[in-house]
């Protein structure tokens, strides 16, 4: 896909669709970077094949949940519901369509109304979200083997600690109360022991491949999600 930033307009293919990654500055425990969500979203949608302009990666999203860690920057669910709207209705006054990849499940209330409020409004507006079928929710193997395939320079795999494991349905209650750190002091919803960049590897081909067929597809949820 050709990059949006570095196109000038005549370049642009006539109504494309446009891809726009999103992630999130937050904790990421003691061995991964705060972009880890954007890093892994636009990676997603490198990966995936295509037909398209890739947008500029939106890096903050809604984080409230982590702010109780340093390093952690959250514009809030509110803020995002607008940015989106307003760059979707933006956007598709010469896109066909446009696709948000999410890789930050805080983000999801801004997406479940953004989304679907662009698209009563006539606009072909879908997300697409980057999770792991049985992955860890956060900082745990999955995500340290994604980073790890992705930039391994970035993952501090010596100062790497376990979070907890219990699942996070049983943990949302206390989640939404009191935030990561009210469950786990590490920040970490998971364990990183045992990732590794070749399995890292083969997570991005699945989501990118995951991605691929959703496009194609173009199935939108009522919540604006592609299925």
């Amino acid at each position: 896909m050709p990059d949006l930033a570095g196109a000038a307009w005549p370049e642009l293919p006539e109504r494309p669709l446009l891809v726009v990654p999103l992630g999130s500055v937050e904790q990421h425990g003691h061995h991964l970077p705060s972009a880890t969500d954007t890093v892994v979203a636009e990676a997603v949608t490198r990966a995936a094949d295509l037909d398209g302009v890739l947008a500029p990666a939106l890096a903050y999203g809604a984080s409230g949940e982590h702010e109780d860690f340093p390093g952690t920057v959250s514009i809030g669910t509110e803020a995002l519901t607008v940015l989106l709207v307003e760059y979707g209705r933006s956007a598709c006054r010469w896109a066909g369509r446009m696709l948000v990849v999410n890789g930050h499940g805080g983000n999801l209330d801004a997406l479940r109304r953004a989304v679907p409020l662009l698209r009563t409004e006539g606009r072909d507006v879908a997300w697409f979200a980057c999770g792991v079928p049985g992955g860890d929710a956060h900082a745990g193997r999955s995500e340290t083997s994604l980073l790890l395939h992705l930039e391994p320079a970035s993952v501090r795999t010596d100062r790497s600690v376990p979070g907890v494991t219990t699942p996070i349905a049983d943990l949302l209650p206390r989640l939404r109360a009191g935030g990561v750190q009210a469950v786990s002091p590490t920040g970490v919803l998971g364990d990183p022991a045992g990732a590794s960049a070749e399995e890292g590897a083969r997570l991005l081909a699945d989501l990118a491949a995951r991605l691929t067929a959703a496009v194609t597809r173009w199935d939108v949820g009522d919540d604006g999600r592609l299925r």
